[in-house]
């Protein structure tokens, strides 16, 4: 595991190294959009535009392509690897798909629809882009095994291939088209932008859908050749803290805010099963259960849905499943989220930017997830988040006692 996350600091930090200025490198952009807005509201107070106004305009004026990761990803001779920018059809096999990503290391993939897929050509008329979809490594799983359990049919303790093991004995579930995940709402929506669209837009896209990333496609195809999550955007919004128009809107309090999930805490006890966990997973689509204390209901960690592959990794803990508990899965993430000072500035932007790992050294680990209280102001939520590089956060009361999260 160590040799693999170091391969990955030196695959990013040899990105970076290629990259036409990182987020923190493009001051340019940056002061550019903070004179647009100040010369807007200009000296005199009464001609102060609102702060909504001036973020929309500061955010209008940055371009997706000076994020990292997003303009090197199209380039000839990039570094990165094209199987993270892979794409899946709506006629290949559930089973097919779960193991590619799992080999490619490949969190998701945008699903297009196959010519020779006479269930979902007609589909692709309504679509000019081509793709139809986005669907992630975690909910094919999550699907399988919730199908699986209802078939009734269950691996043997002593194989050797763990949920391939489980498909094999159920072929109609391996079996099953990608394009017919569509009636079990599987899918996740496909929004793309061009690489000179503004941050604005991408912002817009991801408010308005609850979507935790926008894909990025070239100009003259739907070729996909990057995302833009939700910690890019944060990083970039970030780099306001200071000024008035920002800060009149980041210095409020969370409780001030109107969160989606704000009122719904989902978990499992520290002693439930870690099958337990992942049922909870499919069955509040939330992205990660919080993993408490019985009898306190402290917060002791998460088990979130990019966590899955250990089970795939490990075929133990998959014949196990059953019977390891929640608290003692979410112990067995020993990596160290190390800080390597040439790539730390915008090695968050870059993550968020140019791929999406299915195994990704640098989230925080599953029993250190990322906690705000209603009390913090939304700029210590968003610094807190870009500090660790999550996209969610657990809001805690005193006791450390879960009352919901926001992402």
């Amino acid at each position: 595991m160590q040799e693999r996350r170091e391969m990955d600091l030196r695959k990013v930090e040899q990105i970076m190294g290629e990259s036409k200025g990182g987020v923190v490198d493009n001051k340019d952009i940056l002061n550019s959009s903070k004179q647009a807005v100040n010369m807007a509201a200009g000296n005199n107070p009464t001609n102060a535009v609102e702060s909504s106004t001036a973020l929309q305009r500061f955010l209008d004026r940055i371009p997706i392509a000076s994020i990292p990761g997003i303009n090197n990803s199209s380039a000839a001779g990039t570094s990165v690897p094209p199987q993270f920018l892979m794409e899946l059809k709506t006629g290949d096999c559930l089973g097919d798909a779960i193991r590619l990503l799992h080999e490619k290391n490949v969190f998701g993939a945008p699903i297009a629809v196959d010519a020779l897929d006479m269930d979902t050509a007609t589909i692709s008329r309504k679509f000019s882009d081509g793709y139809i979809g986005f669907i992630d490594f975690a909910r094919m799983v999550l699907w399988s095994l919730e199908e699986c359990e209802r078939a009734g049919t269950q691996t043997k303790e002593e194989s050797n291939n763990g949920i391939f093991s489980m498909l094999e004995l159920n072929p109609h579930i391996a079996h099953t088209k990608i394009g017919e995940l569509a009636k079990s709402f599987l899918w996740d929506p496909f929004f793309p932008v061009h690489s000179d669209a503004t941050l604005f837009h991408v912002l817009l896209l991801l408010s308005k859908h609850c979507i935790q990333f926008v894909p990025v496609t070239e100009q003259s195809s739907p070729k996909v050749i990057g995302f833009v999550t939700q910690n890019a955007v944060i990083q970039l919004l970030l780099q306001s803290s200071g000024l008035e128009w920002f800060d009149s809107i980041a210095d409020k309090a969370l409780s001030e805010f109107q969160f989606e999930n704000d009122k719904h805490a989902v978990f499992v006890c520290g002693d439930q099963s870690i099958a337990e966990a992942m049922h909870i997973l499919w069955q509040s689509q939330m992205g990660a259960v919080a993993v408490v204390e019985r009898e306190t209901k402290r917060l002791i960690g998460c088990v979130r849905n990019i966590d899955l592959h250990l089970l795939l990794d490990n075929i133990d803990l998959f014949n196990n499943r059953k019977s390891l508990t929640a608290e003692e899965f979410i112990h067995m993430d020993q990596s160290e989220v190390d800080s390597e000072p040439t790539i730390e500035r915008d090695l968050g932007a870059f993550l968020s930017a140019g791929v999406l790992t299915l195994r990704n050294p640098f989230l925080p680990r599953m029993d250190s997830p990322v906690t705000n209280k209603k009390t913090d102001t939304l700029k210590q939520a968003m610094n807190n988040l870009a500090a660790t590089k999550g996209n969610f956060c657990f809001l805690i009361d005193e006791f450390q006692q879960v009352q919901g999260w926001s992402h």
